[in-house]
Formats: structure tokens, C-alpha cells, sequence
């Protein structure tokens, strides 16, 4: 029988389907014993024993204790410091190169004291690269042999664990960027294998050998691209610690010239993602930018560039943070005719343990100092010069997952998907969300291909919005489905950012879209909180409030078809106990009154964009 039995399309809903039908999700920013602040600080792990904990194996901790991932994941980027990569296996083993260095033997010696002088060198050490003080001798760069054969191990480690359709390694590495202690670190992805990959080393950051400004990173790829056949991108660091030159609105490398249209051009060109959220804090808001936000004030990281050496104050904020980088972007597309900070959502880890472990009972943290142990909540993380704290080690978060819409679990859809933005960041979880935006029926969430609704009346996740009839507004349907094995959903919220039209002034709105629970928003406009089921005795929470899955088709009240715009979706789930609650519990300790010991962990899709010019 071979006519078609429903004329025009087949009866079985998933034949001839070509979009992304589920999330892929992975790390994209790991640390191993390679990077001289990892090894420093007593990490032992290398790439391939990272790789194994990552595709579900049980293996011991730099601590040596047994450590395990509740599921595998399904993409993973080992990104190793490009500036002296490897070189602490040398400090540490004391090779003649390094020990005919009188800097390089003082950091010889006090690492082999091992403890608290260990730590204090691997800080040290730390800061004088970030501050360019760091002796050539312990500044491993390109055209040193050991370099190569670094660099050549860690693309045949990613060639051994890589197996297409399960678990997808990338050949990746940190373009290490400091000015003064502001972090504009990059993580340089790879889509290609050894046979392109392998043609090259990593660009690092001091002259002759590197540069570090972006700019020259961007023509470095460029330039890849050309002479392999390669494909390859750059996902920055989170800006928290930048000090505000992550999203400035000049040129920190041009004495302070106003951004031009090249510049715009090439960021949105090299640079489709963003880091939202990670260990060293989130990145999404800050509570003085958006104070209307109850949810802004989340894991927030603002004391200082990274090093502490320069403290954090609020005329900076706006340069550090993804909304106010997605404004600032507005507002430069509408002087340059190119938006530079047009970019989609990525979450990570920058775990220096070699260990991706995100989940609140399974935390072994940033650094091997502060891996699963009763004082690790309490440690001083950094000061500033004049001996103050800048920071104490429970802040730290256990974050972040990226979650990519591909194909297939495999190099090349993945890299793809992440091109296209088609992406959302959680600080954890790995709960399930769409967002398109386009025009679509009130009754279409009715049905259960959302999907195909999705892809057939509009733009996903990342994309750009199709200017509605006249008259119309544009819609939003979105859709979040918790964890499998997590929390129920608090709410989902459409957060919006425009050019005001008259006044060319930037602006931004939170809408609650969906919720779980009997609530409606009161005469503030608010939504009520979704309660708290969280026992800190246990600790443990209870999913009787809240939601399984959430969604809506949300239509912008708001909208003005002359004012350029971004849309994109928040999920936050209900209160669950955060890291420090179980380390009280496991270890009987008392967290002191500041610890932070309940968290609602989010995910934040990648915007979708709206131009009048559309």
C-alpha cells in the first residue's frame, strides 16, 4: 500500500522529524592537573581520569576519596590553561629548567612543604601570572618542546574517550586573558579531530607567542579556520570578575576608543555563547541592575577582579553581568549596526579538580583544598592587599551544566547547535526546557509535540523574531520539565530587555508566564513565593509543592514593533538544600549565620531577538 493515508504528511508523528528532539547535556570548562593553578593547589587528576568520571565511572578524588556522578554526561570539554600548560609538572617534579630559576625553585620548594605553604604558593602563583610577573621560565608558551607534547596528549586523550551516539569529547583549551587581575578568559572549542586540531597549539597570551586581547584571539581563529579547514569558536568566561571589561563599552585595548563596527562584527562572530553561570558565581543579574528582581540576588560573586588585588564597585557591575550585557548590546547595535554581545547561554563548572560535580550532595568543590572535609565550608579563599577577607570558600556554588538541542550526541551537531545558539544554561539540574517565539495558536499547548509546533510557527531558543502582522504581538511558548531525579518547578519567567524607542534608554521586565502551585500574583504584581519544604536536619526536601512541568504561550503585552528587543526564559525550581547543608549534616559541624544553606537552582535559556529591521 503506498498512497498516502493522510495526504500531505505521514501518519507517525516522528518520521521525517530533522529538528533536535532532546538535550544534550555536558561541561564546557574542566580543569585538570595541567593548569598550573590546579596542579599548584594539589590536583593529581589529568584529562583521561576526568573523562572517566564524566561518562559514569567511579574513580578516587585528588583527596582520595571515591567519588561517582549520580548519570554520565553527555558532552565534555577539558579546557586547560593555555598560558604554561603543563608547566607545573615540572615545578612540581623540579626539572633543571626550573630549578636554574630562582623564582622557579622558590615555587619548587614551598610546594614540596606541601600543606598550608602548598596553597599559599599555588595563590602566588596565580597572581603573578595575573599580574605579568611571572618568570618566562615557568611561562611554558609555543616553540617549547614540552608544550607540544602537552598539548599532543590532551587532543590523543580527547581522540580515546570520544565515542560518538554516547559520550562526546571536545579538544578544547583556556585562552587565559588577564589585564591587572580582570579575567577575559575565553575557552576555545574545537568541532574538529586531531588531523586539524592537531595542526595547531593553543594561542596564549604573552607577547611574542599571544596577545591578550581578544581582538587577536579572534583573528588567531580566524586564521585557523583558513589555513586547516577547521571550525572553531570561543565562549567567554563569565564576566564577574572582569571588574567590568567583559561587556565595556570601549575599546580596553585601544586606550579607551570607542568600539567600532569591526569589533562588533568579529565578538558576534567568534563569540555565540556566554558563560551565565559557574562555580565563582552566577552570572545572569545582579540585584543593584535589576533591583524589581527578586531573583537577582542569586550566588552572587561582586567583591573583585580575581586576584582581589582591585575591589568591585557599582559603576562596574554593568560591564560583568549576561543581562546588562545583552542591553549594552542593544544599545551599540543601534550607534554600529552590529549588536557585539549577541550571544546565547552556556553554564560550566571551571572546576580545578579535574571533577565535574554540580549536584548539591555530591560537591567536591572548585579546588582539592576544599573537596568533601569538615573545615572546607570556613577557609579563606582570597584577600584583598590590606589583609582583608575578600571571600570565604562556602560561597563557592555547585554549578553549572550546558544543556545543547541536537540532533545527535556527536562533535559536529553539538558544535553546531552551539553556533546557533540553540542552548540553555542550569546551575545544576538537568531539567528539560523549550522557548520559541513566533505566532502560535492559544490551544497548541495542548498538545504534546511542542516541538514541532515550535520549529513550524517560529524561532527557537537563540534564533531571531520575525516581525508579527501589523498590529499583532509577538508569542512566546515555553515549556520546563523538571529533573527526572531533582525538585518541582517554583515558576517560569520571560525576562525582557528593550531599547525604548523615544527616549534610547535601555530597559528590562520580568514576566511570571507559568507557575505550580494555588498562587496568583497580588496587587504588586508579584507572585507569592512557592513555600519552602526544605528539613535542614537531613537534609532533604519534598515535592509536594510546586510543579512537574510547567508551560504557556505567553504574548508580550508591551511590545512596540520600533523598539529592538531580547527575550528569554528563566526556570527556577523550589527551595532545595544547597552544598553546605549537607556537609553540616555529614560532617556535624555549625556553618556560621552568613552561609547561605537552602538554594533554587534556574536555568536560563539563550535569548531569542527582535529587530524592527525583521
Amino acid at each position: 500500500m503506498t498512497e498516502d493515508v493522510l495526504p500531505g504528511r505521514p501518519y507517525s508523528p516522528y518520521a521525517d522529524r530533522a529538528f533536535p528532539t532532546r538535550p544534550f547535556f555536558g561541561d564546557t570548562h574542566v580543569h585538570t592537573a595541567l593548569s598550573a593553578d590546579a596542579g599548584g593547589g594539589g590536583t593529581t587528576l589529568l584529562p583521561r581520569d576526568s573523562y572517566r568520571l564524566a561518562r559514569g565511572e567511579q574513580i578516587v578524588s585528588n583527596t582520595g576519596q571515591p567519588v561517582k556522578l549520580s548519570r554520565p554526561l553527555d558532552f565534555y570539554m577539558i579546557t586547560d590553561h593555555s598560558d604554561g600548560m603543563g608547566a607545573i609538572t615540572d615545578i612540581l617534579a623540579g626539572a633543571p629548567n626550573i630549578l636554574a630559576d630562582e623564582q622557579g625553585k622558590q615555587f619548587h620548594e614551598a610546594f614540596a612543604q606541601g600543606g598550608q605553604m602548598a596553597r599559599m604558593a599555588a595563590q602566588e602563583l596565580t597572581k603573578q601570572f595575573a599580574q605579568g610577573t611571572i618568570s618566562p621560565a615557568l611561562n611554558y608558551q609555543p616553540g617549547n618542546p614540552a608544550y607540544k607534547r602537552v598539548w599532543d596528549d590532551i587532543i590523543a586523550a580527547a581522540e580515546e574517550f570520544n565515542d560518538p551516539g554516547v559520550f562526546t569529547t571536545f579538544i578544547a583549551y583556556e585562552w587565559t586573558s588577564l589585564v591587572k587581575g580582570n579575567n577575559l578568559h575565553r575557552n576555545v572549542i574545537f568541532r574538529d579531530g586531531p588531523e586539524r586540531a592537531g595542526q595547531v597549539v593553543p594561542y596564549t597570551t604573552t607577547p611574542p607567542f599571544g596577545s591578550p586581547d581578544p581582538r587577536d584571539l579572534w583573528a588567531w581563529l580566524e586564521n585557523y579556520e583558513a589555513t586547516t579547514g577547521g571550525d572553531v569558536t570561543a565562549i567567554p568566561h563569565n564576566g564577574n570578575l572582569s571588574n567590568g571589561m567583559m561587556f565595556a563599552l570601549v575599546d580596553d585595548f585601544a586606550d579607551g576608543a570607542p568600539l567600532d563596527a569591526a569589533y562588533a562584527e568579529q565578538r558576534q562572530k567568534w563569540e555565540r555563547l556566554y558563560e551565565w553561570t559557574q562555580m565563582k558565581g552566577d552570572g545572569e543579574a545582579h540585584p543593584l541592575l535589576s533591583p524589581e528582581d527578586e531573583f537577582a540576588n542569586f550566588e552572587t560573586w561582586d567583591f573583585g577582579n580575581l586576584d582581589a588585588t582591585e575591589r568591585k564597585t557599582p559603576e562596574m557591575l554593568p560591564g560583568e553581568y549576561a543581562r546588562s550585557g545583552l542591553l549594552r548590546g542593544l544599545e551599540l547595535e543601534s550607534e554600529l549596526g552590529v549588536n557585539p554581545f549577541k550571544f546565547g547561554a552556556d553554564g560550566a563548572t571551571d572546576t580545578h579538580t579535574g571533577m565535574t560535580t554540580v549536584e548539591e550532595e555530591n560537591f567536591f568543590s572548585k579546588f582539592t583544598a576544599y573537596e568533601p572535609n569538615p573545615e572546607r565550608a570556613k577557609n579563606v579563599g582570597r584577600t584583598f592587599p590590606d589583609g582583608e577577607i575578600a571571600y570565604e570558600s562556602w560561597i563557592y556554588s555547585a554549578a553549572g551544566l550546558t544543556a545543547v538541542w541536537a540532533t545527535d550526541n556527536t562533535r559536529g551537531a553539538i558544535f553546531d547547535a552551539m553556533e546557533r545558539r540553540e542552548t540553555y544554561a542550569t546551575t545544576g539540574p538537568r531539567m528539560t526546557v523549550r522557548f520559541f517565539g513566533g505566532d502560535f495558536a492559544e490551544d497548541a499547548l495542548r498538545r504534546r509535540d511542542l516541538a514541532q509546533v515550535g520549529y513550524s510557527g517560529g524561532a527557537p531558543m537563540g534564533g531571531d523574531l520575525a516581525a508579527p502582522a501589523e498590529g499583532d504581538a509577538p508569542d512566546f511558548l515555553v515549556y520546563a520539565l523538571r529533573d527526572p531525579i531533582g525538585a518541582n518547578l517554583d515558576r517560569i519567567q520571560i525576562i525582557k530587555g528593550w531599547i525604548d524607542a523615544e527616549t534610547g534608554e535601555a530597559m528590562e521586565k520580568v514576566y511570571d508566564v507559568a507557575w505550580g502551585g494555588d498562587r496568583a500574583p497580588g496587587a504588586d504584581g508579584k507572585l507569592p513565593p512557592v513555600g519552602n519544604t526544605v528539613d535542614l536536619s537531613v537534609p532533604s526536601w519534598t515535592n509536594d509543592i510546586g510543579a512537574s512541568e510547567l508551560g504557556a504561550i505567553w504574548t508580550d503585552p508591551d511590545f512596540d514593533p520600533a523598539e529592538s528587543a531580547f527575550y528569554y526564559a528563566r526556570v527556577i525550581e523550589i527551595p532545595t538544600p544547597r552544598w553546605t547543608a549537607y556537609d553540616a549534616v555529614k560532617f556535624g559541624v555549625e556553618m556560621g549565620p552568613d552561609v547561605s544553606m537552602i538554594t533554587q537552582d534556574r536555568a536560563y535559556t539563550s535569548p531569542i531577538w527582535y529587530a524592527p529591521e525583521n
